[in-house]
């Protein structure tokens, strides 16, 4: 199973200038547990998730409408494929400490993958490696 198999296509985004405020207003807008921040070329430049739009709220002490979210966003952006391997996309996952992975195609932002969206779709996961395990006789020995 690939990335693209899972991937939101719908990534909600920020500017780099944006507040926080109106990242958390995009959180709530739709329903989402984190923003892209998007340089002013379009590229990927941190994430904002709810645990720090909360952290940062808390030790700050201060309106988020004054907090920019270039000072709090996860650099550097961890991203992917959409013809990487959601193995593969787990593992990195894993061994960068991250949650969700903006998925690129060349240079342009085309979607978002999330260890929620692995794990909703663990069942069918393990159904195509086990296929995949089990198929010698698809094998061509000669």
């Amino acid at each position: 199973m690939l990335v693209e198999d899972l991937m939101s296509t719908d990534v909600v985004t920020v500017g780099s200038a944006a507040s926080l405020r109106e990242a958390v207003g995009q959180l709530l807008e739709y329903g989402v547990g984190s923003v892209v921040v998007l340089s002013d070329e379009g590229n990927p430049v941190g994430i904002v998730t709810e645990s720090d739009a909360l952290r940062a709220g808390y030790t700050t002490e201060r309106p988020f409408a004054e907090i920019p979210v270039s000072k709090l966003a996860h650099h550097p952006v961890v991203t992917t494929q959409p013809s990487t391997t959601i193995q593969s996309v787990a593992t990195k996952m894993g061994d960068n400490d991250v949650k969700k992975v903006p998925v690129m195609d060349g240079l342009e932002l085309v979607g978002i993958i999330t260890l929620t969206d692995i794990v909703r779709h663990l069942s069918a996961i393990r159904v195509e490696a086990g296929e995949v395990a089990t198929s010698p006789d698809e094998w061509d020995l000669d």
